[in-house]
């Protein structure tokens, strides 16, 4: 007993506990709390198999406001002088960890804490930590004093009691005032320790008919929602628990829960909201889940735990199979979580895809909230995702209102090759284009793509059970008979210097002129070649930067169309075409929803024709 020096490695450690370690002053509270669960823990464990009186456990938080002391109380296990000296004199060296070594495979006790170094995190608020304890082991109690400085003291006291107090002086700046506050404290219990399995017990006062009274409440709910069988929640529990939880005023559009035990062990519940929130998309939206272990929250947004197409989950995780860095406000890098990660991934896939499969009606619901959440999941790492998600999408076509790449590809009528697509940037105006001819005389189903990132998923997908996806806009759409492409040949042939020419006219604006075998009834229409779509580039120019990448474009020309019958007239009688090239490029390029290079120009082009053709 007496005044001893803390060992000179605890006090470069206490240091650091007090100035570097936590990042949040507010964890002491839940550090504290846990180990007082952690003593009530080793009590129960001992009274099992040893002479020990049974109790009803409690952990009692208490606030003198005038003094400046918060005091944390329970009834577990205590410690003897040698244990004060082992367990607080020695830090980094709690027991809890060779109390596990000794349980090996018992499982009748949860211990949160390993590292020993949670209570040292008091002196971040207080300037001066007593405490007062007595183990079943010791005939006397002890009380251990310091100020978080050199040195620490023990004397024996007068404790009946088995159990340790824990007193903090708290700091006089008027920082530490809020944690004299019966509200602040409720609240920072709730968010931490809230799930601690015995009561935390508070005296709260209130006023009834103008008298004050003092009334011992129970803090925290002891048992989480989610360690209950799902047929024994109810629904307005859960939803309930999800608007209380994550600040929601909706009930929440579904519930996953998923209880994992083996090699993983784990529980979970996932919230889809029935909203899509308002900065979903924007920089300063936090993805993740609430991690827990063992009941105690480790961090609120644990990212790490969901991939990005899955951002607007929210949801909770509990697993005590966790690395932990000391103050257990962050993860180390952790084999466990990236496997629990892909588990809750693929769990949840694989309930939007029961779904999609027995109840369309909800998933309908589902993908105009967060469709385009699993478009960037099929497309973001190159890919890496496709083959997980790519049965999930669903798309408008020609003849339904959703459809999936499965069904597509049953319905594809016989000797299809492609999976055909139209982009644009509405439904109506994707019905309307003028590419579309030809696909529906054949009577194929094409998907209308109305999304920025649709194409571009598409080009990642590449293909769906050995069909290929083709652009009804790309140059190399081919769908005529023998006889159609002989026929279009000689007419190419034949009209050879009036496409020529309207090419020259149009130079550097498309890279060639052809005869289109796709339109009939439109006159005219711009396809694409290479990497770049048209609807890729309105995308790429939409992005900062300078360097925009451009589609090559195409002009086709409808031959049987009568605009061209004229073309052929005026040119034959040696007229100049340039204005009717840059007419129908005009045209073309309004009909894709492209902005005019000149719209000036394009004014008055159409303004002297019009007053031409009066005469």
């Amino acid at each position: 007993m007496g005044k001893r020096k803390f060992k000179t490695e605890s006090r470069r450690i206490l240091d650091l506990m007090i100035n570097s370690i936590y990042m949040n002053k507010e964890i002491f509270l839940r550090e504290l709390i846990s180990n007082a669960s952690d003593a009530i823990d080793k009590y129960h464990y001992r009274s099992l198999t040893e002479n020990l009186k049974q109790k009803d456990y409690y952990i009692k938080i208490a606030i003198d406001h005038k003094n400046r002391k918060l005091t944390i109380t329970d009834n577990g296990i205590g410690m003897t002088e040698t244990e004060l000296h082992n367990n607080l004199g020695v830090i980094a060296k709690s027991g809890s960890k060779e109390f596990l070594d000794k349980l090996e495979n018992s499982d009748n006790i949860d211990v949160i804490g390993q590292f020993g170094v949670g209570f040292y995190s008091s002196f971040m608020v207080a300037d001066l930590v007593e405490v007062i304890t007595k183990s079943p082991d010791s005939n006397s109690g002890y009380k251990w004093t310091s100020k978080g400085e050199d040195t620490y003291d023990i004397k024996e006291y007068d404790k009946k009691d088995i159990g340790t107090e824990i007193i903090l002086h708290l700091r006089t700046d008027d920082d530490y005032d809020k944690y004299l506050q019966e509200y602040t404290v409720q609240n920072l219990i709730t968010k931490y320790s809230d799930y601690i399995k015995y009561p935390i017990k508070m005296d709260i006062t209130k006023v009834e008919k103008e008298e004050t009274v003092i009334e011992e409440i129970t803090v925290n709910s002891m048992t989480p929602l989610w360690k209950r069988e799902r047929r024994r929640m109810k629904k307005d529990e859960i939803n309930s628990f999800y608007k209380e939880q994550f600040n929601d005023f909706e009930d929440p559009f579904k519930m996953i829960h998923s209880r994992v035990e083996g090699k993983l062990t784990y529980e979970s519940m996932l919230f889809i909201p029935n909203r899509v929130p308002m900065d979903l998309y924007s920089k300063s939206y936090e993805k993740g889940l609430q991690l827990y272990s063992k009941g105690v929250l480790i961090m609120d947004k644990c990212k790490d735990l969901v991939p990005e197409w899955m951002m607007f989950v929210r949801g909770v995780v509990d697993t005590a199979d966790l690395d932990l860095n000391i103050s257990r406000e962050t993860l180390q890098k952790s084999r466990k979580i990236k496997e629990i990660s892909v588990a809750v991934e693929k769990k949840f896939k694989n309930e939007l895809a029961k779904m999609l499969k027995k109840d369309r009606d909800s998933y309908y619901e589902f993908w105009k909230l967060f469709g385009l959440n699993v478009k960037y999941g099929v497309y973001e790492s190159y890919g890496m995702k496709k083959d997980l998600l790519k049965d999930l999408l669903i798309f408008s076509s020609l003849h339904n209102e959703y459809i999936t790449l499965s069904e597509y590809v049953e319905s594809m009528v016989k000797d299809q090759e492609f999976i055909y697509y139209a982009t644009g940037n509405t439904l109506e105006q994707v019905k309307s284009i003028p590419q579309l001819d030809v696909v529906k005389e054949k009577g194929y189903e094409v998907l209308l793509l109305t999304d920025d990132i649709d194409e571009f998923m598409i080009n990642i997908l590449s293909e769906y059970e050995g069909k290929k996806f083709k652009s009804i806009m790309s140059s190399d759409l081919d769908l005529l008979s023998d006889d159609e492409k002989n026929e279009l040949d000689t007419k190419t042939k034949t009209s050879k210097n009036l496409l020529s020419a309207i090419k020259k006219d149009l130079e550097g604006r498309v890279t060639d002129v052809r005869l289109s075998s796709r339109l009939k009834d439109s006159p005219v229409c711009i396809v694409s070649e290479g990497q770049v779509s048209i609807e890729m580039e309105k995308v790429i120019a939409s992005m900062p930067g300078e360097n925009k990448m451009k589609a090559e474009k195409i002009l086709e020309i409808n031959p049987n169309h009568e605009i061209f019958q004229a073309l052929e007239e005026a040119y034959g009688n040696k007229k100049n075409v340039k204005e009717y090239s840059e007419l129908m490029y005009a045209q073309a390029m309004l009909i894709e929803g492209m902005p005019l290079e000149n719209p000036t120009a394009f004014s008055k082009t159409l303004s002297k024709i019009m007053v031409r053709s009066m005469k």
